[in-house]
């Protein structure tokens, strides 16, 4: 979500170092959540990430990229053109997922002919499609397949990449496409799927996912993204935290400036099976899905937020994150006090920067936590030192501007625009948002959302 540019100016690019990258991941179901909560590309604020990484995309059965919703393609040049308001963003297109539950890099990386098409289509799709690089999402070599045989064909495969990418560059005087990988966070799953010294020479950065530590599939309460172990851990739990699982990628040879700590926007829950409430309480299965994600087992940021308003609220200080219970519903989530402390502790261990799963699950439109738009990616944002995103100034004139002047004295909320139907504001604070409905939809008051006409 851009926001609204009263009149055209030069805009200051951000310059930062290229150690310090905040990487955001949006995902293409977002689309299919209800009302307020669903998301596209339109919804990118273009200065708040310095890179973006679209999910998901997959491979076919020819070994070649292969979009999976209907309107990918249309949505990568939404995408692609927020460059045009801030030309310093890098953009990524993820490739994984699962085909008839396996991995679809798992035939590909196979035999030599097969990674060799699938690294044409890769450098062909993502130059036709105005992409600045690859994001790897293969979760994970060796999970579905041969772990020793998987491991060394990801590591073939990255090698190769890497190469394909240079050469592309020098053969058609082109900037380097860049290249990453999203990978595991627990040690058996590292230690099986990757030859860490060998990948990360030829890996840009890596995006280590440094949550789903905890869950509903484990019989009593533990928090999704825990900085520290807890008293109550014992066994391979000792190791299901963040401090854990990067001190492992650098003993295994990772440079610290190309792994990334993994930021969720979201929070894992439990339905608590006793009275008890703290964390390693007994649990049974998942608290209801929440009314936008209506997946069971995790709610995004906008949907705790509602849940903490009426909730009580903890704070687990030997793991420095939040939980709260209410009835027998139990959520260990991030806010931005776990934000502020996973930053300290990233910069202190010399870390690349963050990446963020994923933007769609902030409270991106600013509609439910009373904090503006993207609450949590703002503040990681604040927290790690990045300067003020760039304004613009509006130019003299004697008149005012309508559409600036719109949202003046009006109440928080969403209003038609009665000159542009595809088009509705959003006021917050006096400031004056424009959003852009998906095509062929128009705004409709009576509903605050975007429908058929």
């Amino acid at each position: 979500m851009a926001r609204l540019l009263i009149a055209l100016g030069v805009l200051l690019i951000l310059q930062i170092a290229s150690s310090n990258k905040l990487v955001c991941h949006m995902t293409n179901w977002a689309q299919y959540r209800p009302s307020i909560a669903k998301f596209t590309a339109d919804n990118i604020d273009p200065f708040l990430c310095t890179h973006v990484i679209y999910a998901l995309a997959t491979i076919n059965s020819f070994n070649q990229i292969s979009p999976i919703e209907w309107n990918d393609e249309q949505q990568f040049s939404r995408l692609n053109s927020l460059r045009n308001v801030n030309p310093a963003l890098k953009t990524l297109l993820s490739v994984g997922g699962t085909v008839n539950g396996l991995s679809p890099f798992i035939a590909m990386v196979a035999k030599p002919e097969s990674r060799a098409a699938f690294i044409r289509s890769a450098i062909s799709y993502l130059r036709t499609h105005n992409f600045d690089g690859l994001n790897l999402a293969w979760e994970y070599p060796g999970h579905n397949g041969s772990p020793l045989v998987d491991r060394e064909r990801f590591t073939l495969l990255v090698t190769e990449l890497s190469k394909a990418f240079e050469d592309d560059a020098k053969d058609n005087r082109k900037t380097q496409l860049l290249l990453s990988a999203n990978v595991a966070a627990l040690r058996p799953t590292i230690d099986k799927a990757y030859e860490v010294n060998k990948i990360a020479a030829h890996l840009d950065f890596i995006n280590v996912m440094t949550y789903d530590f905890h869950g509903h599939w484990e019989a009593a309460t533990g928090h999704n993204s825990p900085l520290y172990r807890s008293s109550v851990d014992s066994g391979s739990h000792l190791y299901h935290n963040i401090n854990a699982s990067i001190s492992h990628w650098l003993s295994l040879g990772a440079p610290s400036e190309k792994l990334l700590l993994g930021f969720p926007t979201y929070g894992r829950t439990y339905r608590l099976s006793s009275g008890a409430t703290d964390l390693g309480a007994p649990a049974n299965g998942p608290a209801d899905a929440g009314p936008y994600t209506r997946t069971a087992g995790f709610w995004a940021f906008y949907e705790i937020c509602d849940f903490t308003t009426s909730a009580t609220v903890g704070w687990i200080s030997e793991q420095e994150v939040p939980y709260a219970t209410y009835g027998s519903s139990w959520l260990g989530y991030d806010d931005q006090r776990s934000y502020s402390s996973k930053v300290q502790w990233m910069t202190a261990t010399n870390l690349g920067g963050a990446h963020v799963w994923t933007l769609d699950m902030d409270d991106f439109g600013g509609y439910f936590c009373s904090s503006g738009p993207y609450p949590l990616v703002n503040h990681l944002r604040m927290s790690m030192g990045f300067a003020p995103k760039p304004t613009t100034t509006p130019a003299p004139t004697t008149t005012r501007d309508p559409i600036a002047e719109f949202c003046h004295g009006r109440p928080d909320g969403l209003y038609e625009n009665a000159a542009d139907k595809t088009t509705y504001f959003q006021c917050f604070k006096g400031n004056t948002y424009l959003h852009r409905c998906q095509p062929g939809l128009i705004y409709w008051d009576s509903c605050k959302c975007c429908n058929w006409p």
